[in-house]
């Protein structure tokens, strides 16, 4: 659901929020404000009051890492959660308040009250774990590992910049030049590691966390580069933008202690959304597997009726961040298919497809163990097709930010999918590359549920990819 959570804010939370249920529990009860007719248990509803918040504070992603964030933006996130939370709450338990306690004050009130104490506990220990967490990165404790892409004076300002303003978390540990001519040795003590050919092993033995691209306006056509160098590692990368772009409107940025800073490429989706991604990936390949259970034995007959060899073919593919992982499918060719030639693109009327198999491809139940890759969390139900190991290392030097698309989790559907089909030459894969690209950059759970809807009709007209 997220890549890293903040354990230090999901404990100061814990103690937030019971203090928040104790303070709430004291004025509906025992102030006499509110008057009951049966006092409510204590501990049982404090426990699963504290679960429901987290897992409404997950949904809005208030439990990732605010490098250098804004404390304000923190808390109006906060707020604005708390209120989400208490509006369910109030159908699901306030109502309470008037059918079995029997309170004579209004529900309304007690949300209101309930949503005050909430916004003003969780949001001070926010606020002051925010606050020693800067004083901490201000004293040099706590930073992140960064490079500076560059060797010019845009760069050597920005260096000079984030050293003036430590509380922004990064550890600069060197630069990087564009290309291998040496013209210096360091700036300020900081040295000059490399050019960017070597970005990735410098990423790995230092264990850099943010690159900081510093480029001047003739070396933007380098910025692709720097970023096919990055993308295969979980690096947060930042580029300092010409005054130019800022002033004419064609840069979106981040003001931070003065100086601009855009995020490339950051993640699209939404907190919220991508939690409701995986439940939904959970919800459908549960439901689609227990129903498909009768199909399993009608397609594994005819499987072997068909043509001998295993019914269920698994093979290796490149999942998210790079991570293998073994890919279901029914089996649709030949059990031998690729003995002789070896990893091959399916042709046009392939000859290695089986009857059955050009059956199952074109209504797709080829796909349904993938359902199983789903649940375990390997795949999603929409997302770029995973490529095997061999074709992955191969395009990755043919097509420029193919590696992007191993920044999300592979789908058995995605927008690539639906508006192509197989992979025949690599023209055809730059033209998928297009559109998972696209997916990637406009990302959303409205977007995934209309590729799964246009799905649907694919199978339905006989028209499987």
């Amino acid at each position: 659901m997220i890549k890293r959570l903040d354990v230090k804010n999901i404990a100061i939370d814990f103690f937030t929020i019971n203090i928040s249920w104790v303070l709430y529990y004291y004025f509906r009860v025992r102030s006499g404000v509110v008057v009951i007719g049966l006092e409510p248990d204590f501990w049982m509803p404090m426990f699963f009051v504290w679960l429901y918040w987290l897992v409404i504070f997950l949904f809005f992603g208030l439990y990732r890492p605010w490098h250098a964030a804004s404390r304000t933006d923190e808390v109006t996130t906060l707020m604005k959660a708390v209120g989400f939370g208490c509006v369910i709450l109030f159908f699901v338990i306030f109502v309470d308040d008037a059918g079995v306690v029997k309170t004579k004050i209004s529900s309304r009130m007690l949300i209101l009250v309930y949503w005050g104490i909430m916004v003003f506990t969780t949001g001070t220990g926010r606020v002051v774990y925010r606050t020693a967490r800067r004083r901490l990165l201000a004293a040099g404790v706590g930073g992140r590992n960064a490079l500076i892409v560059g060797w010019n004076d845009k760069a050597k300002n920005l260096y000079d910049l984030v050293v003036l303003h430590p509380a922004l978390g990064y550890r600069v540990v060197g630069f990087v030049k564009l290309d291998k001519r040496k013209s210096g040795i360091e700036y300020k003590g900081t040295r000059l590691l490399g050019s960017i050919d070597d970005l990735q092993s410098l990423i790995e033995g230092h264990t850099v966390k943010d690159i900081l691209i510093a480029l001047e306006s003739a070396d933007h056509d380098r910025l692709l580069d720097v970023i096919a160098h990055c993308n295969s590692h979980d690096v947060s990368m930042k580029i300092l933008p010409d005054m130019y772009d800022i002033i004419s409107g064609q840069a979106r940025t981040n003001q931070l202690y003065g100086f601009p800073l855009i995020e490339i490429m950051p993640e699209i989706m939404q907190p919220w959304e991508q939690s409701m991604k995986r439940l939904t990936d959970i919800c459908a390949s549960l439901f689609i597997l227990f129903f498909s259970s009768p199909l399993w034995v009608l397609i594994s007959i005819a499987i072997k009726l068909d043509s001998p060899g295993p019914v269920v073919y698994s093979q290796e593919r490149v999942g998210k961040d790079g991570k293998l992982f073994k890919m279901h499918k029914f089996r649709s060719m030949r059990s031998d298919a690729e003995k002789e030639s070896g990893p091959v693109w399916a042709p046009k009327n392939d000859n290695r497809v089986t009857k059955v198999g050009r059956f199952l491809r074109n209504s797709r139940l080829d796909e349904i163990p993938q359902f199983i890759n789903v649940l375990d969390g390997d795949m999603s139900l929409v997302g770029p097709r995973p490529e095997r190991p061999y074709f992955v290392d191969k395009l990755s030097k043919e097509i420029p930010l193919y590696h992007r698309r191993l920044k999300v989790r592979p789908g058995i559907t995605g927008w690539a999918q639906i508006k192509q089909g197989y992979d025949r030459t690599i023209d055809d894969v730059r033209s998928k590359v297009r559109y998972d690209l696209f997916y990637i950059e406009n990302m959303s759970f409205r977007m995934d549920i209309k590729i799964i809807l246009y799905t649907f009709y694919v199978m339905l007209m006989g028209k499987g990819h």
